[in-house]
């Protein structure tokens, strides 16, 4: 038999675990489904110690202890998690619920769908010269998992996006030596963090190269050695490195999400902004999935669309509730949902 659950929501980044908060608010509870093994989403899985600086009121953090923040803060609505698991059929319902079934044969019959997924399953773009899958994971990769691992090694970064700039940064104090590799002079990272990078280089600790790849060379051994490039020139370069890190962006793939009817707008689904729903009654989107006039990719833009989600999410789970909007610091309805003590 399915779950019968009021929300479930599609994704456990940082917008989906902040759906769950203020859904809870509102005495909504909610399944939480997401194909990663943890919580947190690309940001945590793909950048866990990249700096934030943008979170109202937190100077800076990292993505890892962001979702940690996250975390700390639903545990009083005790969302139940189910990891390691896609929603691979989405179909409404005559009484306008949906049945939902997972990679895992789990069911749900649910009230509302909130869909928080980023663009979906999201593939970093690889490296595409003979030989590199033999050492992708090894001496090729394609995210940082643990800063501690570049410890004293020749890094050779390759990208002119902001990971490889901030990475670039990030790894100056780590690494023995950094090396930045990008096809052309020009780059699409802020211009803050390229002009830092420039004002580093120092053709020791970092050198800076304008190239395109064109193999890989190894040691007598067969052990992997480095990355061959060619400059505009036409001079071939042959840049050593202990590991290569590939920031080439990553080709997103919204999968079965694309078969369930939505409005869909270059890989993004249309919103309403006064709701955040579909053009499907009772489907929600938040966060990178969404698209609106004027919509910007920022984490805490993705916070302002699950709060104004839930409202939506309410109206259309409870149509005879008026809506009040209350405060977190006054209505002791919400200090009973939080668990915190109301002082007279």
């Amino acid at each position: 038999m399915p779950t019968k659950t009021e929300v479930v929501i599609l994704g456990a980044g940082p917008c989906g675990l902040f759906q769950v908060f203020e859904l809870g608010l509102l005495g909504i509870r909610t399944h939480v489904v997401d194909s990663l093994p943890e919580v947190g989403g690309q940001c945590a899985k793909l950048y866990p110690d990249k700096p934030i600086y943008d979170i109202p009121a937190i100077p800076v953090c990292s993505a890892t202890e962001l979702i940690d923040r996250l975390q700390e803060q639903l545990k009083p609505f005790a969302p139940v998690m189910h990891l390691g698991e896609t929603v691979t059929a989405l179909e409404p319902l005559a009484d306008g619920r949906f049945d939902l079934h997972t990679s895992n044969d789990t069911r749900f019959d649910a009230g509302a769908v909130v869909l928080a997924t980023g663009l979906g399953a999201f593939q970093p773009r690889k490296l595409r010269i003979r030989g590199a899958e033999a050492f992708e994971g090894g001496a090729i990769r394609y995210h940082v998992s643990d800063v501690n691992e570049f410890a004293d090694k020749r890094i050779l970064i390759l990208g002119g996006g902001d990971s490889a700039l901030d990475w670039t940064l990030e790894l100056m104090n780590i690494a023995r030596s950094i090396t930045l590799l990008h096809r052309r002079a020009d780059y699409r990272a802020q211009p803050a963090s390229v002009s830092t990078m420039k004002s580093l280089v120092d053709g020791v600790k970092l050198r800076e190269y304008h190239a395109t790849v064109r193999g890989i060379f190894r040691n007598d051994n067969g052990s992997f050695a480095g990355i061959e490039a060619f400059d505009p020139d036409g001079t071939t370069l042959h840049l050593e490195a202990d590991i290569v890190l590939v920031f080439f962006g990553l080709s997103p793939n919204l999968g079965p999400v694309a078969e369930w009817g939505l409005g869909i707008e270059k890989k993004h689904i249309v919103v309403d902004t006064e709701n955040f729903q579909t053009n499907i009654p009772g489907i929600f989107a938040i966060g990178d999935i969404s698209t609106y006039p004027g919509k910007k990719k920022l984490i805490l833009s993705g916070f302002h669309e699950a709060a104004l989600a839930a409202f939506g999410v309410q109206s259309h789970l409870y149509p005879e509730r008026k809506v009040r909007l209350q405060y977190t610091t006054t209505s002791k309805t919400m200090h009973e949902r939080l668990g915190v003590a109301t002082t007279k």
